[in-house]
Parts: C-alpha cells; sequence; structure tokens
C-alpha cells in the first residue's frame, strides 16, 4: 500500500508540472500575441502615407460635404482618407451619396458623432442656432474619432479646395503646438475690407472682457483671433496637452457664465479654441485659408487673386449654394448632385 501511495504521489506529481509547461506555454504564447499587436498599432505601417482629412455632412446641407471633397480629391495624387462624420441619421444618405456618384473611387471612412457628449455643455440661446448644430463641436473631439493617425486636416464644410492637399499636410508645427491655424489679421490687401462691416479680427469680437474669467486670461482684447474652419492638428500633442477637456472646461463655464456669445463673432465654437490655444498654435499659409467669402454678398475679391488661392472658405450667413452669395461659380464647379434629390442649389431664378 504505502509502494502504491508513493506511486500515485508521483504520478500526481507528473501530471501538475505537465500542465503547469502547457499552461506556460499558452500563457507566452498569448503575451507575444499581444505584444505584437501593440507593436502593430504603434509603428508605422500603411496608413503612413495616408492624408486623414476631417469634414462632417450635415443633413441640411450635405452637398457642401460633398462639394468640398471632391475638390480635394480631384487636386491631389496624394492617397486622400476622408472621415465623413455625421449624426446616426444620416449615415445611410452619406454612403449612398458617395457610392452613387462621381465619389465612388474615393477612399473614406463614414463616423457615427453622438451629440450626447454635448450635454450640459452649450448654451441654448444663439443669435445663428445653426452655430450649435452637435456637428460644430466635431473639431474639439478629434482623437475620440481619429485614433490611427499622427496628423489630421480638418476642415468645415464650406469650403473648396484649390491646391494640393498634401501642401496644407505638410505644414509645419512646432515643438508642443497641438494644432496649426490661419491668423485672421492675415487678410489680403485684395479684399475690399470697408465692406467687411461687422467683421471680427481680434478677441475682443469672441470674448466678453466684462467677465471677470476672460479677463483673469490676461489676454489683450486686441490680439488678432484666428479661424478654426481650417486647421492641421498633431495628435499626439493634442492628447497630450488633454486639449479635448480643456476646451470642454470652457464650454460649461460659458454655460454657467454666458463668456461669449455667438453674436459676437464666428460661433460658440470658435471661443473656445481662441482661448486654449491662444499663444501655443503655429501657422498655416494664409493662400490655405481664403475666408469670408460668405459674409457680404456685395463684397468680391480679384478673379486673379482667386486663381492664386488654394482653400476658398464661404464663412458667413450667405453661402454659395444658396442666393445670395458671391462667387458661387467656384464652388458649383465642384458640386456633386445628390441621388436621392433632396439637396438642391437655392439660387435667384
Amino acid at each position: 500500500m504505502a509502494l502504491l501511495r508513493k506511486v500515485n504521489q508521483l504520478l500526481l506529481f507528473l501530471l501538475i508540472v505537465t500542465l503547469c509547461g502547457i499552461l506556460y506555454k499558452q500563457v507566452r504564447k498569448g503575451t507575444v500575441l499581444r505584444n505584437q499587436a501593440d507593436e502593430d498599432a504603434t509603428a508605422p505601417g500603411e496608413m503612413d502615407d495616408e492624408i486623414p482629412v476631417v469634414i462632417c455632412a450635415a443633413a441640411g446641407r450635405m452637398g457642401a460635404a460633398m462639394a468640398a471633397i471632391n475638390s480635394i480629391y480631384s487636386n491631389t495624387d496624394a492617397n486622400i482618407l476622408f472621415y465623413v462624420v455625421g449624426l446616426r441619421n444620416t449615415l445611410s444618405r452619406i454612403r449612398k451619396w458617395i457610392e452613387h456618384s462621381k465619389l465612388r473611387e474615393i477612399n473614406f471612412k463614414i463616423v457615427e458623432f453622438n451629440p450626447m457628449v454635448l450635454k450640459g455643455k452649450v448654451r441654448p440661446d444663439s443669435a445663428r442656432p445653426e452655430l450649435l448644430q452637435p456637428l460644430n463641436f466635431v473639431r474639439f473631439y478629434l482623437p475620440l474619432l481619429i485614433q490611427q493617425h499622427e496628423k489630421v486636416i480638418y476642415l468645415d464644410d464650406d469650403v473648396i479646395v484649390q491646391g494640393d492637399i498634401q501642401e496644407l499636410y505638410d505644414t509645419t508645427l512646432a515643438l508642443g503646438h497641438a494644432a496649426a491655424f490661419s491668423d485672421d489679421c492675415d487678410l489680403p490687401s485684395t479684399q475690399d475690407i470697408s465692406r467687411l462691416v461687422g467683421l471680427q479680427n481680434t478677441y475682443m469680437g469672441y470674448l466678453d472682457y466684462r467677465k471677470k474669467a476672460i479677463k483673469d486670461l490676461g489676454i489683450s482684447p486686441s490680439t488678432c483671433s484666428f479661424n478654426p474652419g481650417v486647421f492641421v492638428a498633431n495628435m499626439t500633442e493634442w492628447k497630450h496637452q488633454r486639449i479635448t477637456k480643456q476646451l470642454e472646461k470652457w464650454m460649461k463655464k460659458n454655460v454657467e457664465e454666458n463668456l461669449y456669445s455667438s453674436s459676437l463673432g464666428g460661433g460658440v465654437a470658435t471661443s473656445p479654441m481662441l482661448i486654449v490655444f491662444h499663444g501655443k498654435h503655429s501657422a498655416i499659409n494664409p493662400l490655405w485659408h481664403i475666408r469670408h467669402l460668405g459674409w457680404n454678398p456685395d463684397t468680391r475679391y480679384s478673379e486673379h487673386f482667386l486663381q492664386e488661392a488654394k482653400l476658398l472658405h464661404w464663412n458667413g450667413r450667405h453661402k454659395p449654394w444658396d442666393f445670395p452669395s458671391v462667387h458661387n461659380d467656384l464652388w458649383e464647379s465642384w458640386f456633386v448632385p445628390d441621388p436621392a434629390g433632396i439637396f438642391k442649389l437655392r439660387h435667384n431664378s
């Protein structure tokens, strides 16, 4: 009996050793696979040669995004990956428009934006309600939507690109800068400034300097503002500096204290960015953001200057698909008809 007991103990010991060996191999194999996956996620790969461009496609103005995409794709040989952002009820329409039109050849991803992230962060009152649309704040949340790229281009939908988008993507961002914008003081001398009544190009036009929270920032009211409708972003710096959290902080403070209003300047999305990026942003070539084409239907650029421009932006109320507007012929040349027949150009007949 004693001998049998010893044999059983020996067999049990060998069984345990064998099981431990098998378990070790499985754990070791799993660890190696996870490490390889981690390396694949962070190491340079096929995405290095892609230029990610983020643009929103809102329900009532989806034709704008499609025209912008068409102009970008048609003027470059670069490998563009379009991130087309929309709300849930528009995603199928976005896909249909792209896949049933001349845009079917583009490389794209459709991204859903959940407006619930804005709960408690946006004041309901506004002189321009369209500026409170959820997609207007997508630019605040780029790292949550785009997680596989180091550098990203963000564009408003009311733009047309006439140059090679590769040039904009190659914009140099200074060390420690999370984004590059075009300063509003870089307005071209060829524009008739006298007609741009009410145009703001300083912080005074966007922030309420009567409020203590604004005064305490120590930013001069005469500081040149910038337009966040076109920018290049470094996602690593954006996340490192917690830019999204900073922007949300100033959104919440505005809800509580009404620090800025869309009736002052370019809208409630501009003001938080002016605060967060003050003194900490690089510059893009001014020709890559010729704006205010939608400010006044009586103000026009010279045709020669428009030909030199790399990007045209109809920011303001007067959009090129509507009436009245200026230089709408330049926009219409890139218009992609809506396969569903919903979006139509509205011009004076």
